[in-house]
């Protein structure tokens, strides 16, 4: 029998019982659907939380006050919490350590901010005009902060997109306008170009004031709250990671690294363990999406052992006229495999539908990439043969005299 043939008497058979073949079918469908909005949901978040990362800024490390580990513990105590980093800190990263690009020290907290009329409770940075460079901050209207602003006190402001948008409204420039933040009067000088994202500090909900000002006003302490290096190129992030911990170990006498007052954070090792988090949310969700596949399948071989039963007599006639039991049995794998492929087909449209839907609607990035489409439609291929291997097997074992005897 020619492959057209086989594959042509398959689908006639199949559409005999158009209603049975169509619920087999949906079973595929809503599998693979599955598997494909799944997959696409965690890939989509682990892209967009890789891009807020990179977002920040370029070859940073990034130090944090804080135990980093405690006598006879495994986990870090009080990172972030601590003051145990200073502005000087940070100024002898930048003189004693070469491969130190851009140093940026950081105070932030946050406070109820208000405007004439409106009010929000934003994250508020104290920073050098440093910021701009390290963490790939542009400025889409008036200026950035100034040597000048951080050695007079001047008490100016920088407003992110979304901060300025719920003081002053969509659209309304707030240059010059004064903003009161812990009842301290700012005037606005900038606005900061919107990037998007969430999480991880989004510079589109963020004030910056000076650095001084924050520290002398706001908080009332020589400390920061964070550190933040640019290195000179990627491929010295490792060794100048190295160089500050042994910098500031031996600034804060500290003999024993395992129980340093601060934390370095190498960028690549967020994104890393962001990834790493991501990956195993992504396989999760395809696992669970999976077991849909098998259910499809195990209905597959409910469906194709009904019809060897129905088909009993069929099979008996045309081993009777000289079929052989491999024919028998290619014919009815050949059905089962059209039922996958079908299914394969529009459950890849059902997912990227759901996919769209999730990311239009929902507001929830995805990212159905091609590599989810070829599982998918492997998955398919293997469930068909898999689950159609056993009744087209007994089909072609029947005896054909007993075949013929059957009613």
């Amino acid at each position: 029998m020619k492959t057209i043939d086989l594959f042509y008497q398959a689908f006639r058979s199949l559409m005999s019982d158009k209603v049975r073949s169509g619920l087999t079918i949906l079973g595929i469908v809503i599998g693979i659907g599955s598997v494909i909005a799944m997959i696409s949901i965690g890939q989509g978040s682990q892209n967009t939380i890789e891009s807020n990362i990179q977002s920040l800024g370029s070859n940073l490390i990034s130090v944090m006050p804080g135990t980093q580990r405690g006598a006879g513990s495994q986990v870090s105590q009080g990172r972030g919490s601590a003051q145990t980093l200073t502005k000087e800190d940070a100024g002898a990263i930048e003189q004693e350590i070469v491969l130190a690009g851009v140093v940026v020290p950081e105070l932030s907290g946050r406070y109820q901010v208000t405007a004439k009329g409106t009010n929000t409770n934003t994250s508020v940075v104290g920073t050098t005009d440093s910021y701009p460079v390290a963490r790939n901050l542009e400025i889409a209207e008036g200026n950035f902060i100034s040597q000048q602003n951080e050695k007079t006190l001047s008490k100016v402001a920088v407003l992110g997109p979304t901060t300025c948008a719920d003081l002053f409204g969509e659209g309304v420039s707030p240059i010059g306008k004064q903003i009161r933040i812990n009842n301290i009067i700012f005037k606005v000088i900038g606005v900061s170009t919107e990037k998007g994202g969430s999480g991880f500090g989004s510079q589109d909900d963020m004030i910056f004031v000076p650095l001084s000002v924050a520290q002398q006003f706001l908080v009332g302490s020589n400390r920061v709250s964070s550190i933040n290096v640019q290195a000179v190129n990627q491929g010295s992030m490792a060794q100048l990671q190295q160089e500050i911990t042994d910098l500031l170990l031996a600034r804060h006498n500290i003999s024993d690294s395992s129980l340093a007052d601060f934390t370095v954070i190498n960028q690549a090792d967020m994104v890393e363990a962001a990834s790493s988090i991501t990956k195993t949310f992504t396989i999760l969700l395809g696992s669970v999406a999976a077991i849909s596949l098998i259910v499809g399948g195990i209905g597959i071989m409910n469906m194709m052992l009904t019809t060897v039963t129905e088909r009993t007599r069929e099979i008996g006639i045309r081993k009777a006229i000289g079929a052989k039991n491999g024919d028998i049995n290619i014919q009815f794998l050949a059905e089962a495999v059209i039922l996958t492929f079908l299914g394969g087909i529009f459950g890849v449209l059902l997912g990227w539908i759901i996919s769209f839907a999730i990311s239009k609607i929902g507001g929830v990035a995805t990212d159905v990439s091609m590599l989810s489409i070829i599982l998918a439609f492997g998955v398919s291929a293997f469930i068909g043969i898999s689950f159609g291997y056993y009744p087209a097997r007994r089909a072609s074992k029947l005896n054909p005299i007993e075949a013929l005897r059957y009613e």
